[in-house]
């Protein structure tokens, strides 16, 4: 294990043998830890994409844990620089990342005992979270889904801007049961990620970065995240809070499915913010979105700092019927005109 200024790393073996490349940032004081966080990235990019945002967290009392994922940034290679045959680039599943994210999760709640445990996840993160959050009552990994105190996803991958075909999605999820490993091209463009032209420079500059994917990834990513809005929405536990954050100018995942998810789902307290005129990566955008983009997600977890009563064994009495909710719109503006319309619920 390393040290950074702002994060200590750490190469730990999670599920399949697989080395995970992780990063923790941690309060400067034990005593100001409040809450832990466990955070999934997107599609092609990696944890150090965040490692000016994530301390912002620790400054506000908030552990975060990040983890490259299966198939991305260093956890495709090995410590030597190699590729680990567990985790090749764009090697990785819809079911691995859930169990991956579980494994996260049990790890986060064993070095934080006693803390509040929020997920979240940022782009094909985002979709993942959500899905981990509607896997059922006798899900795979209710257990640790249990332990949570609440789920963010930011711009989550529900469904594209620009959607796919019919016939293409039909094609790409039959050729990913014969040929799942297989590399295709899946470029993002870079102006469309920040209003910040350095943003998208960055990125396409970034060696940890590769506008491609595994077709099983991408088919998963795709078809799975399309379904969370369809039907798997009715799987979310009512006393499991969520905050969905999305831009309306997103050139990449579509904010309206954001929208219909939480509409949709029957969580009791749930809230969307959307960024008037925001691109996909809210962390990155400048005239102080940033800077609201961390208060909103910040304010959210110091309102469900309760940590959930273990569930019981046998069947619970019946609770009576839950009180009317009430929905409140909040618009702020600032520079750029980029303001938040937040609904709460």
């Amino acid at each position: 294990m390393s040290s950074g200024q702002s994060f200590t790393e750490e190469w730990l073996e999670g599920p399949s043998s697989t080395k995970f490349y992780t990063r923790t940032y941690t309060p400067a004081s034990s005593t100001e830890l409040k809450a832990v966080v466990v955070f999934v990235h997107g599609f092609a990019e990696h944890v150090g994409r965040y490692q000016h945002f994530h301390p912002l967290f620790a400054s506000n009392g908030i552990a975060v844990f990040a983890f490259d994922q299966r198939g991305f940034g260093l956890t495709a290679q090995d410590t030597t620089g190699k590729k680990d045959k567990n985790s090749a680039y764009g090697k990785t599943t819809w079911k691995e990342q859930q169990a991956d994210i579980a494994w996260a999760l049990e790890h986060a709640s064993a070095k934080f005992p006693g803390k509040p445990l929020f997920l979240m996840g940022h782009s094909m993160g985002g979709g993942e979270v959500c899905g981990f959050a509607t896997q059922g009552e006798n899900g795979p990994h209710c257990g640790v889904l249990d332990k949570l105190s609440g789920v963010i996803a930011t711009s989550p991958l529900l469904e594209q801007t620009k959607p796919a075909g019919k016939l293409l999605k039909w094609v790409a999820s039959r050729a990913s049961n014969f040929a799942p490993n297989v590399l295709i091209p899946a470029a993002v463009n870079a102006s469309d990620l920040s209003h910040d032209p350095a943003v998208g420079e960055a990125y396409l500059k970034d060696p940890l970065v590769k506008q491609a994917g595994g077709l099983k990834n991408i088919a998963d990513m795709i078809l799975k995240g399309e379904n969370l809005v369809k039907s798997a929405y009715t799987h979310w536990p009512k006393h499991l809070p969520v905050l969905l954050i999305h831009g309306t100018e997103d050139k990449v995942t579509s904010h309206k499915a954001t929208q219909l998810l939480h509409d949709r789902i029957s969580a009791e307290k749930k809230r969307i913010t959307l960024f008037t005129g925001g691109y996909h990566e809210l962390q990155n955008e400048p005239d102080g979105v940033q800077e609201r983009l961390l208060n909103e997600i910040v304010g959210f977890i110091n309102e469900h700092l309760t940590v959930p009563a273990p569930k019981p064994q046998a069947e619970s009495t019946p609770q009576p019927p839950a009180e009317s909710t009430e929905v409140e719109a909040v618009t702020e503006t600032g520079p750029e005109a980029i303001g938040a319309t937040r609904a709460k619920m």
